[in-house]
């Protein structure tokens, strides 16, 4: 439908693949035909408001910036409890996450539904890109956050543009919703193994980032099975752990709420049932 919209409009060169060949090819099919000094990734289910790339390319002018993402939004967040959660888990991650990281000039991972590059950066990584493995496979996850990388091997900075707002179908049942996001913690501690070598020349907050994303959670399993090994032991609840996990959610949603200035933050403490008891198994 797209292809046949856009066909006749002298804008737009669109290219049909002879077959699905996944989303890392048809970027790098793209990437090779195009002309243009900046590549903006859209992903196929995403909006993007109509000043997005008047919002993303001034932090292009600088030629030390390879890549720079927008904001992400949840474009049906009123579907059900699941999207509205999701939609507050993408504001943290963007503006909690990647904000910080931009702070310190190195966002780990532009996302997909809306980052723009310098095609000049790009096309000299594209034989990585494209020859990328994972345990003697072509890899077919990650392409995002691999992509990222690469950009900051390749000593260029990355940005987050907060004004940049892009707004993307997200899962509205769980069973969906864990298998994205078992494909992103895949790509998560994947692709930190590959990035450790970066972390000396970045700087120290990254580095206490980069460990925490990847500690955290499995301090928060072991934190889960010592209390339930304490409960079958000994017949007595561990209210210290529950309670310290309770206090510093809590802590965490009062604070957004009060940053966002949105009450609506408040109800993502139901966010810890799905993590520690469907995400962390």
């Amino acid at each position: 439908n797209c292809a046949r919209a856009f066909a006749r409009d002298p804008r737009f060169n669109i290219l049909l693949l002879p077959q699905n060949v996944g989303k890392r090819k048809a970027q790098i099919a793209a990437i090779r035909r195009s002309a243009g000094d900046m590549v903006l990734n859209v992903d196929s289910d995403t909006i993007l408001a109509s000043d997005v790339i008047r919002k993303l390319v001034p932090k292009m002018q600088d030629p030390a910036v390879g890549a720079a993402m927008g904001q992400l939004t949840a474009r049906n967040r009123n579907d059900s409890w699941l999207t509205r959660l999701i939609d507050m888990e993408y504001w943290l991650a963007c503006n909690e996450e990647r904000a910080a990281q931009a702070r310190f000039g190195a966002v780990m991972c532009c996302c997909g539904p809306c980052a723009i590059y310098r095609r000049s950066a790009l096309a000299s990584l594209l034989d990585q890109y494209e020859s990328q493995y994972f345990r003697g496979k072509p890899s077919d996850f990650g392409e995002d956050r691999h992509l990222t990388i690469l950009m900051l091997k390749a000593g260029f900075r990355t940005e987050y543009v907060p004004s940049a707002i892009a707004a993307t179908v997200v899962p509205n049942k769980l069973g969906p919703y864990l298998r994205q996001q078992l494909r992103w913690a895949r790509s998560t501690y994947r692709d930190t193994l590959l990035g450790l070598r970066l972390l000396p020349n970045l700087h120290r907050f990254l580095t206490l980032d980069v460990v925490g994303q990847n500690l955290g959670p499995l301090l928060l399993a072991l934190s889960v099975l010592t209390g339930l090994a304490q409960l079958a032991l000994t017949g007595t609840v561990p209210w210290l752990a529950a309670l310290m996990i309770v206090a510093m959610t809590m802590i965490h949603c009062s604070v957004v709420a009060l940053r966002a200035r949105q009450r609506r933050f408040l109800g993502f403490s139901l966010h810890a049932f799905i993590n520690i008891f469907l995400l962390l198994p």
